[in-house]
């Protein structure tokens, strides 16, 4: 920890060689900044809690801290470091979301729009009344064919298109805006398929030119290089380096490098709670949550606004920021594991907000 002196004997400092009266006045504005007084932070039981937890997380893994300016805190390996790419799943989920709202502020579309606007198929199977908006935040009221979030038994479709008309033919579960179920191949993926239709360009292009391109997030991709339908939902390839650029963004109020990239007040109607957690029907969260927004788990609320939000890829890595304290939290894992680790991820949050205390009085 950094040691500051004492006041009084700074004080007696100063006052001898500073002895002018504007000198003492900006000495005196000096000591009431608390960045003069604030002890850098200490990472060292983080970092002993992540090296504890290297063999759960099967060796192979990148973990930062960041702030929306600066890394704070980088642990990878030489075989997987921040620049490697692998899958991150779930996490997918919220890129998805955001390219969503992008595609709204330029007008090609209202995230209150009914699906079938777009896609008439859904207007035929009595599901007229699904927006964009449950389906961002599942609650379509459709009942997935599969509700296991880690059998990994997606069915080989040709296309988006062919695998979002399948969807419009499924069982209505609950009225849509009911209840939020979340899916792995439901509500984010129709929301994919309705970007395409809008824009008349295939997903991964389009997520590509309007989202990730933009970004910077150059090792990012939506492809499917065995030729399959694209997954909206679950189908990203990204580096450590590449998603902490999409997470700055968010803490940035949606400027990148000072230029904005969605509007403060898209900013804040994306991460805005959704359902509240008295209408989650299915979380693979365990209750940790306050709700859910668009393509994130809301885990903290203060004074009615979402603070700290997460996607989690559900198979290891997790994604999250805390807009009030100001930081990053991201896991990527080379490997495709048994377990979500959101205990363990929850557990690192903790730790991680003692050293920023301050910043955010829950």
């Amino acid at each position: 920890m950094i040691s500051y002196p004492r006041t009084e004997s700074l004080s007696f400092f100063f006052t001898r060689i500073c002895t002018n009266v504007i000198c003492r006045l900006i000495f005196l504005l000096l000591l009431q900044s608390p960045l003069l007084l604030r002890a850098q932070p200490d990472w060292t039981a983080v970092k002993a809690k992540m090296t504890a937890n290297t063999k759960e997380l099967e060796e192979d893994f990148v973990f930062v801290i960041a702030t929306a300016d600066t890394t704070q805190l980088l642990m990878e390996s030489k075989t997987f470091t921040a620049k490697s790419q692998a899958p991150v799943f779930l996490s997918s989920q919220w890129l998805t979301a955001a390219l969503l709202f992008k595609l709204a502020e330029e007008g090609k579309l209202s995230i209150d729009d009914p699906v079938q606007k777009y896609i008439p198929e859904f207007g035929k199977y009595f599901k007229g009344y699904i927006t964009i908006r449950h389906c961002l935040s599942h609650m379509t009221g459709i009942e997935p064919k599969d509700k296991s979030l880690g059998s990994g038994q997606r069915k080989k479709y040709t296309s988006l298109e062919e695998e979002v008309n399948e969807l419009a033919k499924l069982t209505i579960r609950a009225k849509p805006g009911a209840e939020c179920w979340y899916s792995s191949s439901v509500g984010i993926t129709i929301a994919g398929r309705v970007a395409e239709i809008v824009t008349k360009k295939k997903f991964d292009i389009l997520i590509k030119s309007k989202l990730l391109t933009p970004l910077g997030m150059r090792r990012t991709s939506f492809t499917d290089l065995s030729g399959g339908a694209l997954d909206p939902s679950a189908g990203a390839q990204s580096t450590a380096e590449d998603y902490l650029k999409f997470l700055r963004m968010l803490l940035n109020k949606g400027k990148v490098n000072q230029v904005p990239f969605l509007t403060e007040t898209s900013v804040t109607a994306f991460l805005q709670v959704q359902s509240p957690a008295s209408k989650v029907a299915y979380s693979p969260m365990k209750g940790e949550t306050v709700g859910y927004a668009h393509g994130a788990w809301v885990i903290e609320n203060k004074d009615g606004a979402s603070t700290a939000l997460c996607a989690p890829g559900l198979y290891g890595g997790w994604s999250m920021i805390d807009r009030c304290r100001g930081y990053a939290y991201l896991v990527i894992t080379k490997n495709k594991l048994k377990e979500d680790k959101a205990g363990l991820h929850l557990e690192m949050k903790a730790l991680i907000d003692r050293q920023w205390s301050d910043r955010c009085q829950q």
